[in-house]
């Protein structure tokens, strides 16, 4: 049965280009901070930022508010939710 349900799931996966399971994986990132994660682990952060200082912000700015939204705001609005 689990491997029906898998195989379903794979399959259709495959039929929208492997958006899910790349959803799933990468939760809350753009393919851009995907890519650009990469590349600042294999050029180092100076390097990356040299070749192209104004992507180097843009990723900078979305993981900062990504990780603020979903670190500090979400966390303190649940808490003060359940007061």
């Amino acid at each position: 049965m689990t491997v029906w349900i898998k195989n379903r799931f794979l399959s259709f996966d495959r039929k929208v280009d492997g958006a899910i399971s790349f959803f799933l994986r990468h939760y809350g990132k753009t393919k851009f901070m995907v890519a650009m994660s990469k590349k600042a682990q294999y050029l180092g952060l100076e390097r990356l930022f040299l070749k192209g200082p104004k992507a180097f912000v843009y990723f900078f700015l979305f993981y900062l508010i990504r990780d603020t939204i979903l670190y500090i705001i979400i966390p303190i609005g649940f808490a003060s939710w359940l007061e």
